[in-house]
């Protein structure tokens, strides 16, 4: 027994190791399906009416990427010009935060906070030190572009001609197999199409809400923040929490009725969110209760990083799927075949007993 142990003990430190160097490939495959999905749904509108299926899939890429550089050339001058000037004030504001926590427990700049100020000013006297990383910042915003165009051109090419793929993956099952793993394909594809759609309602009613609301405040780089907090709705409550802090904070270098006022737009907007946008939304496409998608977000983050939260619903989404397929009907349906209990006539007088 003890080298059974050690072969299941040396198993699972293989499998973990295996896991994590395979998932980010997970995640690039997932993020171009999930794609491809709509380029491919596209591309067959646009088949019916005549148009060559790789010409359709390229009008719908061509048209979601003019849609994205038509946004981003209308927010961009002011998020730039709003980011420079935030930019420029954060050692102002840095020190603002400081000085009202200072008074407000009425304390002194603490040995830490002195450390913390030596680092970094040893940075601004040796800017060398910088060259490192920026170097890997430099290196990971390439790393991001290219897989980004990698994603996009695969799915393009997936969207094209998805028949070889899908059926190709339906060969792997046995033919009496083969209809169930077609309806499996077919719900995993309406959950993360809604999903996308769900997505993008919520980017788009947060982003708008959370600027007219910081705007109506007078808070400045309305703009900045609601378009930060628009696009980390992609993780699910979250999302908005991490979005809502740098502007808290921010407001509280103006006063501390500034920043009460803008805790109140987030935390207002985010009830809509919760409230509204992702049980109507999120929960009648994707079919996850939020308590599932709140604690499944934080599961799906530890397993696979930082990444893997911005598909983190679709992950939790293919999971639920399966285990409704692969578990919950296969023993439903074992339940109803079983034959009904039959009722054992006792004759008269006797007793079960007896």
């Amino acid at each position: 027994m003890a080298y059974r142990a050690v072969l299941l003990a040396a198993g699972l430190i293989a499998a973990g190791l295996l896991f994590q160097q395979l998932v980010t490939l997970v995640l690039v495959l997932l993020a171009t399906v999930i794609v491809a999905i709509p380029l491919a749904a596209g591309a067959d509108v646009l088949e019916r009416r005549g148009v060559p299926r790789w010409i359709g899939a390229l009008l719908w890429l061509l048209f979601a990427a003019g849609l994205l550089v038509g946004m981003l050339s209308l927010l961009i001058p002011a998020f730039v010009e709003q980011g420079q000037r935030l930019v420029d004030g954060l050692p102002e504001f840095v020190e603002d935060i400081r000085r009202q926590f200072n008074q407000a427990t009425d304390t002194r700049p603490s040995e830490t906070g002195r450390e913390l100020q030596a680092y970094f000013q040893g940075f601004l006297d040796r800017p060398d030190k910088l060259a490192g990383p920026a170097a890997d910042l430099g290196l990971g915003i390439a790393g991001a572009v290219g897989g980004i165009v990698f994603v996009a051109v695969t799915a393009y090419y997936v969207a094209v001609q998805p028949g070889p793929l899908v059926e190709g993956l339906l060969r792997v099952f046995p033919p009496d197999r083969r209809a169930w793993a077609e309806n499996l394909m077919r719900r995993l594809r309406a959950a993360w199409i809604g999903w996308l759609k769900g997505v993008a309602a919520d980017m788009l009613v947060t982003g708008v809400l959370l600027y007219i609301g910081l705007a109506i405040i007078g808070l400045d780089f309305a703009l900045v923040f609601a378009v930060v907090s628009a696009l980390l709705v992609v993780i699910p409550y979250f999302g908005s929490i991490a979005a809502g802090v740098p502007p808290v904070l921010f407001a509280l270098t103006i006063s501390p009725t500034m920043a009460l006022l803008t805790l109140v737009v987030y935390l207002a907007v985010q009830q809509i969110e919760g409230n509204v946008i992702i049980p109507m939304v999120m929960s009648r496409t994707v079919k996850l209760h939020p308590a599932v998608i709140a604690i499944g977000v934080l599961v799906v983050g530890q397993l696979f990083g930082f990444l893997g939260l911005f598909v983190g619903v679709p992950i939790l989404s293919a999971i639920v799927i399966l285990v409704e397929e692969l578990w919950v009907r296969p023993v439903e349906d074992a339940h109803e075949a079983l034959p009904p209990d039959v009722e054992i006539e006792m004759p008269v007088g006797a007793t079960r007993d007896g």
